[in-house]
């Protein structure tokens, strides 16, 4: 059974993406180009427009949060030859972490003017070399750039509302390892790929109301280091024919967002005088997400998909700067092989997101209510085979 037409239909997945997925997941690091026959080469574009907004609580007085989570782009690209029968290599750009988060300042509401941006950009190169007809392996390496900045703001967080921390841009180098089962004859690809985490150690300049922190507390400097790891991850890929027009495909992934601890000095000090080590801008669990879908070909060009998503639900308490816990999506797409070389894939995603509430303090306590919050996500990708 050929499923390289099929097999654009799963690419449809991947394409819209969704918005404050998983952590700080965007792309989901796809290494899915070092299967396709061939030379080949991709660009996607995304656009994510969330609706998040919440309520105090009322000790609050019970006020509106407004839109609290921005609308953004999400671009990638990749490119892969084939070196010889067996070999072959890929370059990968992605935006793998983000967060565009931002309560609208003024107003009454307990978490207003906190605001959260981080951005990244990678780079992956992969070498696949197959062992025989259904074995192959796969790895390499990935440069990521990551950058932040924080600003706490509003009744929730007491003496440190006016808080900010700017993280200027560090890069780190981390690998990709990776193993897969195929049978072509029943379009059956089953795919697991490990990715490294990686340590970046980001100069930071703190200040509490626009007063840099060593005027506050002279035993502290005007900029420090916070080192910050972004996740290790785990991706299962698989797809198999059901017949000889469609294809049922999916992805489960996990990350360990645990490991993600962000503890600038004057706020770890802040948050207990020092008492405990690492207390983190971030609150984050380990987690999973899962996508499964139907490819069926419509014509001899066309062809369409449908998605199913599930990331699972954790603690109800979140960090205000990740303001949804767990969700659930689905998702429509189309491929259509404009010629032997050229495929054009387009689809949407509309993602239910989980309700929480943001907590602040130790003991953590519930500062607003998050509820029937939703995503919508569209995105376009073209392949080119040369």
């Amino acid at each position: 059974m050929k499923a390289t037409f099929l097999a654009g239909a799963a690419a449809l997945a991947l394409v819209p993406g969704a918005a404050l997925a998983l952590g700080l997941d965007r792309s989901g690091q796809p290494v899915d180009i070092l299967f396709e026959d061939g030379n080949a080469f991709e660009l996607s574009f995304g656009r994510v427009m969330p609706d998040v907004t919440g309520t105090d609580a009322a000790v609050f007085g019970g006020s509106g949060s407004g839109e609290v989570a921005e609308n953004y782009n999400q671009v990638g690209a990749a490119i892969k030859y084939q070196l010889t029968d067996r070999l072959s290599f890929a370059l990968i750009a992605d935006q793998p972490f983000g967060s565009d988060v931002s309560y609208p300042a003024g107003g009454s509401f307990a978490l207003g003017g906190t605001q959260a941006r981080v951005d990244s950009k990678s780079l992956t190169a992969l070498a696949r070399y197959e062992i025989s007809d259904a074995f192959s392996v796969h790895g390499g390496l990935r440069r990521t750039r990551l950058s932040a900045d924080v600003t706490l703001a509003g009744l929730a967080y007491g003496g440190l509302s006016g808080y900010n921390a700017g993280f200027e841009e560090d890069s780190d180098t981390g690998y990709v390892l990776g193993v897969a089962y195929e049978r072509p004859d029943i379009a059956l690809r089953v795919a697991l790929t490990y990715s490294s985490k990686m340590e970046h150690d980001l100069k930071t300049t703190e200040t509490l109301n626009g007063i840099p922190v060593n005027l506050i507390n002279p035993l502290l400097s005007a900029s420090s280091t916070t080192t910050v790891e972004t996740p290790a991850s785990l991706n299962l890929d698989f797809q198999t024919g059901l017949n000889q027009q469609t294809l049922l495909f999916g992805q489960i992934r996990y990350a360990w967002y645990g490991d993600v601890i962000v503890s600038p000095v004057f706020f770890d000090i802040a948050q207990d005088g020092g008492l405990r080590d690492n207390d983190s801008l971030t609150d984050i669990e380990d987690g999973y997400a899962l996508t499964v879908g139907i490819g069926r070909r419509l014509t001899d060009k066309l062809s369409g998909s449908v998605t199913f998503g599930y990331e699972q639900d954790r603690d109800n308490l979140v960090s205000p700067l990740s303001p949804t816990n767990g969700q659930k999506s689905i998702g429509l797409g189309l491929s259509y092989q404009v010629t032997e070389q050229v495929n054009i894939a387009g689809g949407a995603r509309y993602v239910w997101l989980g309700d929480a509430s943001p907590a602040t303090g130790d003991p953590r306590t519930a500062r607003a209510d998050f509820a029937n919050n939703d995503v919508v996500g569209v995105g376009l990708q073209i392949g080119y085979k040369f």
